[in-house]
């Protein structure tokens, strides 16, 4: 199916030709059409997916016959978790809309205000923000939201986990009633489904996640290797194989800046990117590492979130993600659009139990390897699938 049969006017579709975007993915394919329709939706879709042009097509259809020019007043509004992804979306928004005359703002802390406020006061149709920025601007009277027709919360579970909870239900509270509730979330979760319930009524329910868990065009390996031998790994293997464009998740800011450190001493450069680094220092490491600047970056999985690099190879987890549906999340970084990506993953017998987790949400066991001169001491067992953790088995 082609993007003409949508229900796209011609700008945007000239737009997505000169994009190269020459059909539709499946989100794009179910959600277009619902959000045309002027119906609320939640959706189940991974990073990767094209749920940005899923939800952000149909919008732009729906404001493209009138711009506004009134003052501190938005027409739709996109909340997300980090600067990162707001920057992201606002420049597929950007290129989605070039031919049309529609005007999009990022707008995020860390930054100075007042150039964010000017460009409200010019008038902007859709709003990019993350939540905290956003009440921020709202308590300075600087955004005001009576003529807001849609809004989008993207990443559901990442605003959840980030504790965005009072933010969001605050910023729900002071919109109007009549409004179209969009919800896209790496899964549809308890909570996910609990936050819904309380700002959508009968919504239309798209999940595609579960099928695309594991995608055949990502190679999915594992390391076992002792956890005090895992930088010496990872250096022996960027070296050996001669990997280029690669991304290294790891849990923790102090984690990131020790892997660097370790790696620059064994003549490997590489750049950390996590929330304890300035705004402006995060912005230039991503812009060195999409284009090629910098080849390994050593990201916190928070911090991670709106990194989108086009036919990324490849990612390693350097430390092993909980819980399993972040797994999912991160591997989807690599093999966009169906190009070939591979995915690593280090793992020793003190993150066994992750594994297993991991293993049984993607419903088969991964490639194991051992590396020669870095063989395990304490081996890690065979996993065990449906694995079911102790604190909810008294549950089942």
């Amino acid at each position: 199916m082609p993007f003409s049969r949508l229900g796209l006017c011609q700008p945007i579709l000239s737009a997505l030709s000169a994009l190269n975007y020459t059909k539709p993915t499946t989100i794009q394919k179910q959600a277009i059409p619902v959000i045309l329709e002027g119906r609320d939706l939640i959706a189940a879709a991974q990073t990767g997916t094209g749920k940005t042009a899923g939800y952000m097509l149909p919008v732009l259809e729906k404001l493209r016959h009138q711009q506004t020019q009134k003052k501190k007043r938005i027409r739709a509004l996109v909340l997300v978790p980090t600067r990162e992804l707001a920057i992201q979306v606002a420049e597929n928004t950007a290129s989605y809309a070039q031919h049309l005359p529609l005007t999009c703002l990022a707008m995020y802390g860390g930054v100075d205000e007042q150039a964010q406020k000017d460009a409200l006061i010019a008038g902007v149709d859709i709003l990019i923000a993350t939540p905290g920025r956003l009440l921020d601007m709202y308590r300075q009277r600087a955004v005001y939201f009576e003529e807001t027709e849609v809004v989008v919360l993207d990443e559901a579970d990442r605003m959840l986990d980030m504790g965005f909870i009072d933010d969001i239900n605050q910023v729900f509270d002071r919109l109007p009633e009549n409004i179209q509730h969009l919800l896209f979330s790496a899964t549809l979760s308890h909570r996910v489904r609990d936050l819904a319930k309380t700002v959508i009524e009968d919504p239309c329910e798209i999940s595609i996640a579960a099928k695309q868990a594991s995608k055949k065009n990502i190679q999915q390996w594992l390391v076992t290797v002792d956890k005090d031998k895992k930088s010496a790994l990872l250096s022996h293997l960027i070296t050996e194989n001669q990997w280029d464009q690669t991304l290294i998740f790891i849990e923790t800011k102090h984690g990131a800046a020790k892997l660097v450190s370790q790696l620059e001493k064994r003549g490997i450069t590489a750049e950390a990117f996590h929330s304890g680094r300035s705004q402006a220092v995060r912005a230039k490491v991503l812009e060195d590492f999409k284009s090629g600047a910098v080849k390994y970056l050593v990201s916190t999985g928070v911090a991670a979130r709106g990194i989108d690099i086009e036919a990324l190879p490849r990612v390693v987890n350097y430390d092993l993600p909980f819980p399993a549906d972040e797994y999912v999340h991160r591997i989807g970084r690599t093999g966009r659009a169906d190009a070939a990506g591979e995915a690593i993953s280090f793992v020793s017998k003190d993150n066994f139990k992750n594994l297993c987790m991991i293993e049984s949400r993607l419903g088969h066991l991964i490639e194991r390897r051992v590396i020669e001169g870095f063989e395990p001491k304490k081996p890690v067992p065979v996993s065990i699938l449906n694995y079911v953790p102790e604190s909810k088995r008294a549950k089942q």
